[in-house]
């Protein structure tokens, strides 16, 4: 692992790329790696994310795939609030809205990439409607655990899943 530089030197380090289509999004993770190469090749490679720009001397790049943005960032001791063990992100999981899953578990596939849990159809209630979505999870190279979905629309509660309503008297 390459030694970590001073965080000027990492903040204006030389890169290519631009802004992120749209702009900043208002919130963007920012995801510890072990290896940035491995990282790009699952996010971009098999998840379809795009590199918008990048510092490689700081080993950084700012991924975004329609309107999701994450970026990633070679370990490097700044802001380490804790020791990093596998895997990351222990407590969180990243959701990501897509068009549609099928290319992502292809893609996955033909990669020999394990999935953290099945494809499956969830309603998640939002009030008086159910949310669904088709969704499955996956972690990254560094354990970090993504959730993609596609959206199924809403239905008002009453009209949902009997799993989704509660049990009547």
């Amino acid at each position: 692992m390459k030694p970590p530089i001073a965080r000027v030197e990492r903040t204006a380090a030389p890169g290519s790329g631009s802004l992120p289509k749209g702009g900043f999004a208002p919130l963007v993770p920012e995801l510890d790696v072990t290896d940035l190469d491995a990282s790009l090749r699952f996010w971009c490679g098999l998840l379809g994310f795009t590199v918008a720009y990048d510092r490689p001397a700081a080993g950084f790049s700012y991924l975004e795939r329609a309107g999701a943005q994450v970026m990633l960032c070679r370990i490097n001791g700044h802001w380490d609030t804790g020791p990093l063990e596998r895997p990351f992100g222990r407590g969180i999981n990243f959701q990501i809205m897509v068009e549609r899953l099928a290319p992502i578990l292809e893609a996955l596939e033909r990669a020999s990439w394990p999935l953290f849990e099945a494809p499956s159809e969830t309603w998640y209630r939002a009030g008086d409607h159910l949310s669904g979505q088709r969704e499955f999870l996956v972690q990254d190279p560094d354990g970090y655990l993504v959730r993609l979905a596609e959206d199924l629309g809403t239905i008002p509660a009453e009209d949902g899943p009997a799993r989704d309503r509660p049990a009547g008297p």
